[in-house]
């Protein structure tokens, strides 16, 4: 097993630490002690979406944070990809330059991308990648490619219900796990947004297809988190925490919304389940490093008030 790739058994004996999103140093060791709970809070890098891989990497570090699950607009070339205000001619140059990309990125690169976050005392949690129907074979291969150059075992994706059975077979290739992320866009039928979105996904399909549970957008599409976590938490590779209103309701700081963070990590925390909580910072804020530290102080109070 690589350096960096934990099984359910192995994340059981992690636990949050010290500042929020924190993982006690010996848990990267070979001899890792059992504690009580077992919870491991972190961050989904496209929180940090105006910054650099290098940016956000220092962010981590800054906050205190040990653990993510990296965008992959952190790992494909900034340049090429899209950006607000710019032409037609512009988005199809960077289009064409991404996929000549995607065709010769050597996975040696990948691995010093990898290096980066491990010099930092940063664990890759999972990789995000979205797919669809029209995502090509070679891309849904790439995907789990670069997963496995970053010594993950787990990979989630926006992906549609339809493009499910390709996206399987390719976890089941690579031994990879993919979760599932879902939105709240419930007048799209072959998205996910509800809990018979995700059985109609996972129908005919391996135990590699799993289900990354997104408790703000469940919330905003009026399903219960804490109920579905409950009865399905044996498929859940990760979280994604944000607060949202329900009926479809706008991102807003933790606390304000109507999403029930403080049950579900009490619900994660209390029955050690081995599901890593990713902080997802969407709501509009004027500086990204002091929202997303809030986000993970609201996280580590409500850790602590046990």
């Amino acid at each position: 097993m690589p350096q960096n790739k934990f099984n359910r058994r192995e994340w059981s004996k992690l636990m949050l630490t010290g500042f929020a999103g924190a993982l006690l140093p010996s848990a990267l060791s070979a001899n890792v002690p059992a504690y009580k709970y077992s919870f491991v809070l972190g961050v989904q890098t496209y929180s940090m979406r105006d910054q650099s891989r290098e940016g956000a990497i220092q962010m981590m570090k800054e906050l205190g944070i040990k653990s993510c699950e990296i965008w992959q607009g952190h790992i494909e070339p900034k340049e090429f990809q899209w950006a607000r205000n710019i032409t037609p001619e512009q988005l199809q140059a960077r289009q064409e330059s991404l996929l000549k990309w995607r065709q010769q990125v050597n996975m040696k690169e990948i691995a010093a991308m990898r290096k980066q976050f491990t010099k930092a005392g940063i664990h890759i949690q999972a990789y995000a990648s979205n797919m669809n129907d029209a995502t090509s074979d070679h891309d849904i291969e790439l995907a789990f490619r670069i997963a496995e150059a970053l010594q993950t075992d787990t990979l989630t994706t926006s992906a549609t219900i339809t493009s499910m059975k390709r996206i399987d077979a390719a976890a089941q290739k690579y031994k990879i796990k993919v979760g599932m992320h879902n939105h709240s866009n419930v007048d799209r039928p072959n998205d996910f947004s509800s809990p018979e979105s995700f059985e109609r996904a996972m129908e005919g399909c391996s135990s590699y297809t799993r289900i990354n549970l997104d408790i703000g957008h469940f919330v905003a599409a009026n399903f219960d988190p804490v109920d579905f976590i409950r009865k399905n938490h044996e498929k859940i590779v990760c979280l994604h925490v944000k607060d949202r209103k329900k009926n479809q309701g706008v991102n807003v700081p933790f606390g304000e919304g109507d999403t029930p963070i403080k049950e579900v990590l009490e619900l994660i925390r209390d029955n050690q389940w081995p599901i890593p909580a990713n902080i997802e910072y969407e709501y509009n804020g004027p500086d990204t490093k002091t929202e997303l530290g809030k986000c993970f102080e609201y996280c580590k109070k409500i850790f602590n008030s046990k």
